[in-house]
């Protein structure tokens, strides 16, 4: 990811700290969803033009930063992918999502980690025309850090 994307990630996620925002409160200004809006701020997606002004017109950002969250994000710098088509899938949503996960479990839960053991895992079939649909819902304990 590029350095201007990483330093404005940061930087929103100070404003929206120091505001009392929660991406849903983000999101329903550009009418996105919270999770697509968290991955722009992070520099995981490019906005739209008016995405990116209602972003900056909200958190009082300046042309810069508005024109840096229309960027299309680097996404060269990572080990080779799996081939297993299943796995890969997980490792993409891992790639693009994984950053904005993490900061909306920390917004909703506070400073901590999901578990990697302990989790549940439902899987639903879904019939459709063109194909039946796999729906993965999971579950994971979260672990609070400790502090000594």
């Amino acid at each position: 990811m590029n350095d201007a994307k990483t330093e404005l990630g940061r930087k929103i996620l100070r404003i929206k700290k120091a505001k009392g925002l929660k991406w849903g409160d983000i999101a329903a200004r550009i009418t996105m969803s919270p999770v697509w809006t968290c991955a722009l701020c992070m520099g995981q997606m490019s906005a739209e033009p008016q995405h990116a002004r209602g972003i900056a017109e909200m958190l009082e950002l300046d042309e810069e930063e508005e024109a840096t969250l229309c960027e299309i994000p680097y996404r060269g710098a990572q080990p080779m992918p799996p081939t297993d088509p299943l796995i890969y899938r997980f490792y993409e949503l891992v790639l693009v999502y994984g950053t904005s996960w993490k900061e909306m479990i920390h917004e909703e839960f506070g400073d901590g980690i999901m578990s990697a053991i302990d989790y549940d895992m439902l899987l639903e079939r879904l019939p459709d025309q063109k194909g039946d649909r796999v729906k993965i819902t999971m579950t994971g304990k979260f672990l609070s850090y400790k502090r000594y």
